[in-house]
């Protein structure tokens, strides 16, 4: 899977995710995208996952028709992320195109 990790997202979850490929905003001079700009351009550049830790995007962007699922991390915390890689990574594997996932990490 091809994952795409939002400003906010901790790149050191990368690691754990070491069977999928994972690029960030930053790297690819998207960190000042917004939301909905964010969004097409990840699914327009052939991303599967949108990992983010914004909560509020699900209220403020519509996926239908996207082939990108948004995976939305619930803290930015990296130690309480870590703690969560098991639960994240089922979120992932789980993520089908066009909806979010809430994944809450304690």
């Amino acid at each position: 899977m091809r994952i795409l990790f939002d400003q906010g997202t901790p790149a050191p979850l990368r690691h754990a995710l070491a069977n999928h490929s994972v690029e960030t905003a930053y790297e690819l001079g998207w960190s000042t995208l917004q939301n909905g700009a964010l969004i097409a351009a990840a699914d327009q550049g052939g991303f599967d996952i949108l990992v983010t830790t914004d909560k509020n995007l699900q209220y403020q962007q519509n996926l239908t028709g996207r082939r990108l699922a948004v995976v939305v991390l619930s803290t930015t915390s990296w130690p309480r992320i870590r703690t969560a890689t098991t639960k994240i990574l089922a979120a992932l594997d789980t993520a089908t195109r066009g909806i979010y996932v809430e994944v809450a990490v304690d």
